[in-house]
């Protein structure tokens, strides 16, 4: 009876002691997402700052990058708030090595496929600079000009997250290969390989 008795209490110590490890990864994944999101609200704010400033103030195509960074700041800004608030509501959320593992895909997956996009306003921010200096329009030229530099940010956003974020999934999915044993709340388990 001692023997069992002691395997259930290390079991559930041990399980108590991973689902904690396991959290720990959970708020990590939170924080990286949290700064993320803090880093992208400042860029937009300042953006949208010295975008107004040089919209009013200026003319020709440096008007129109001013205001083409403004506007894109505003989306910007808009996405900052809505993954902060986000990040926020899931700062405490209890999550299963499964839900785990399927919260960390998919944060990856979102910062790889927003690099991927980055990609493509690059693309068309030199396809309509280009456009402009040939048709000679001011606004072509200076939307150009400010899709490029807001996609340059990006991309090096998105791709600063996405590396932080998979290095941080590398270190979740290594701890849960290490730490088969399991709690969902309900149920505790132990992992046996055969």
């Amino acid at each position: 009876m001692k023997k069992l008795v002691t395997v259930v209490f290390i079991t559930i110590s041990l399980t108590a002691l991973a689902q904690d490890s396991l959290q720990i990864f959970n708020f990590s994944r939170n924080h990286i997402k949290n700064t993320g999101m803090e880093v992208l609200g400042s860029w937009a704010a300042a953006n949208i700052t010295v975008g107004a400033i040089g919209w009013a103030g200026t003319s020709g195509n440096t008007r129109y990058f001013y205001q083409m960074n403004t506007l894109w700041n505003i989306a910007n800004l808009g996405a900052a708030i809505a993954g902060y608030t986000s990040a926020q509501k899931d700062k405490n959320r209890q999550y299963t090595p499964q839900e785990s593992l399927t919260e960390q895909h998919k944060i990856e997956n979102i910062f790889l496929f927003n690099g991927i996009l980055d990609v493509t306003y690059i693309g068309a921010g030199f396809y309509l600079k280009h456009h402009g200096e040939v048709k000679r329009s001011d606004q072509s030229s200076g939307y150009g000009s400010a899709i490029i530099l807001q996609g340059a940010f990006l991309l090096l956003f998105d791709g600063t997250m996405y590396s932080s974020e998979k290095h941080a999934g590398s270190k979740l999915k290594h701890f849960l290969q290490q730490n088969p044993i399991i709690f969902d709340g309900k149920t505790i388990g132990m992992a046996l390989k055969l």
